[in-house]
């Protein structure tokens, strides 16, 4: 277990921190924290909660939409700014191992660091630490011996949720990010993406399913099992792919991300070291790119219920943080439009919450009330969206939208209606509101922080060094085991499972790239963290080098 790691990584943890809000030229030559004091009493528990994509003016609607305060209000302590290493506006990838690191990226990278960074104040990335990995919080507390875990609406190997549990270049390569995922020894993983662990969805063929119950989780896909299990490691798929938009789920089939983040508190509190767990609101997002504000009040109100458990815990506890804060804004929601330009002052609240509450399914979950030709548009646009006055042309666009994109033409139709406008489907570069709850006597960050700033502070909580975590896990391999006067070789003769080979006089030891396990002499060696290949270099943990003689 990476707990027996502990007492070596607690001897490379410094006393003292730095303040800083930038990525430095080297990771070695900065230990980058948090503008919190350095003499804040240890927590014990950490919460991370990310509503993707999330903007003010998502929470605004929801909370004219419920009709009263959300969990997370009293909680609002600061704004962040979201940009990336070398854009205005962030994608989830750069954004996320912000969160996780420390450290800003570049877009589609995946807790690694960029080849260059160009925004303003950003000192220059050196050429020998491009596209490096670099620990997660989510790492530095496993080797602290705290249980870890991830909760998602989305497929769990998804940009946000990899940041903090894989490292690669591309947000794409679903292949390496779920296997580095399965190798981290993660407690508790609950959400969507089961797909992408069976032979089917994978272009290496390997069978995660099954090396997931070989390596003693209990592999659940209902949430009755869910209800039912008391493993102490449980992997849950509740879906192929993403989960339902909350209004559109089946409970029978699907949890809720509260009760999945219930559970996952549930199991994670047993350990007496504490937990880290990350939870994702991952459709916001989603519904935000198709300009669907009944699928923004789904996943908000959801999400939100999620904080809701998560702060009660906290406050029983009384050893937790909690924090809540997006990653980026996305679509530019707006509480009024073109279409109230000219009396916007005059209108009342019912011109916007009224027709949002006519609905009662999402721009994706009406699809599946369409006849196979849709001849039943009208009907079924007045019955579950209460729109009695659909236009010829957007009785066309329905009829002729793409399956499993009905969000994009529907979304933007009973926004109209409401009076809510969009500025774009894409992300957007605005700061974003931060909420943290944390127990008397732990200080919060507060004020206009930067989106590496939250790893940071996480980690001074945790009183830890992530740079000193990332020089532990991430060693070059050739460089390091030359050094000892060995000889290094790569095995690709299968290009989607690469093994590193080492030899020095009789001893070969043999490294599965993205797996946690190295082979000393035929002999298994559990490692202290996961093989990384960023298309450059190899990266393993030092105690692979250690293994050396």
């Amino acid at each position: 277990m990476k707990k027996n790691y502990m007492k070596k990584i607690i001897s490379l943890f410094l006393s003292t921190v730095v303040i800083t809000g930038a990525a430095s030229t080297s990771i070695y030559a900065n230990d980058a924290s948090s503008n919190i004091s350095s003499e804040n009493a240890q927590i014990k528990n950490i919460i991370m909660m990310i509503p993707d994509g999330q903007s003010v003016g998502h929470t605004t609607l929801a909370r004219w939409y419920k009709g009263e305060n959300l969990a997370v209000d009293p909680y609002a302590c600061g704004l962040v700014r979201t940009y990336s290493a070398d854009a205005a506006i962030a994608d989830s990838a750069p954004a996320g191992t912000a969160f996780a690191t420390g450290f800003k990226s570049h877009t589609g990278f995946v807790g690694v660091l960029p080849d260059e960074n160009t925004m303003p104040g950003l000192v220059p990335i050196d050429e020998s630490e491009k596209r490096m990995p670099v620990a997660s919080v989510l790492e530095a507390a496993q080797l602290l011996g705290k249980s870890t875990g991830l909760v998602a609406t989305a497929e769990i190997m998804h940009a946000t949720l990899a940041d903090f549990t894989a490292h690669d270049p591309s947000r794409k390569n679903y292949d390496n990010l779920s296997e580095q995922q399965v190798y981290q020894e993660l407690d508790v993983v609950l959400g969507g993406g089961g797909y992408y662990f069976t032979p089917e969805g994978r272009g290496d063929g390997e069978d995660l399913v099954q090396e997931l119950k070989n390596l003693g989780y209990d592999y659940i896909t209902t949430p009755e099992e869910m209800k039912n299990t008391t493993s102490d490691k449980i992997w849950g798929m509740f879906a192929d792919k993403d989960l339902a938009y909350d209004m559109d789920r089946n409970a029978e089939e699907q949890p809720s991300i509260a009760e999945m983040t219930e559970k996952a508190i549930e199991t994670l509190s047993k350990n007496e070291d504490g937990f880290f767990l990350l939870v994702e609101g991952s459709k916001v997002d989603w519904a935000s790119h198709a300009n669907d504000p009944i699928g923004v009040i789904s996943e908000t109100l959801a999400y939100d219920e999620a904080v809701e458990a998560a702060i009660e815990f906290a406050k029983k506890d009384g050893n937790t943080v909690v924090i809540s804060v997006t990653d980026h804004g996305n679509g530019g929601l707006t509480i009024g439009s073109t279409e109230t330009d000219s009396n916007y002052s005059t209108q009342p609240l019912e011109a916007f919450i009224g027709p949002l509450k006519e609905a009662t399914t999402t721009g994706v979950g009406i699809e599946a009330y369409f006849n196979e030709d849709r001849s039943n548009v009208v009907e079924v646009m007045s019955k579950y969206f209460g729109i009695d006055d659909l236009t010829q042309e957007e009785i066309d666009a329905i009829k002729n939208a793409e399956a499993g994109s009905m969000n994009y033409t529907v979304g933007p139709i009973i926004s109209k209606r409401a009076n809510i406008g969009w500025t774009t489907t894409g992300h957007t570069g605005e700061d974003v509101p931060l909420y943290i709850y944390a127990p008397k006597g732990c200080e919060k960050l507060t004020g206009v922080v930067e989106n590496t700033d939250i790893a940071n502070y996480m980690a001074d909580l945790l009183g830890v060094s992530l740079s000193d975590v990332s020089k532990e896990l991430f060693v070059p391999v050739r460089e390091a085991a030359e050094a000892k006067g060995a000889e290094v070789t790569w095995d690709n003769s299968d290009k989607n499972n690469l093994v590193v080979i080492i030899k020095k006089g009789s001893d070969e030891i043999k490294i599965p790239v993205n797996k946690n396990i190295a082979y000393v002499n035929g002999e298994e060696v559990k490692l202290s963290g996961v093989v990384v290949y960023n298309g450059i270099d190899t990266y393993v943990p030092q105690d692979v080098i250690d293994l050396i003689k």
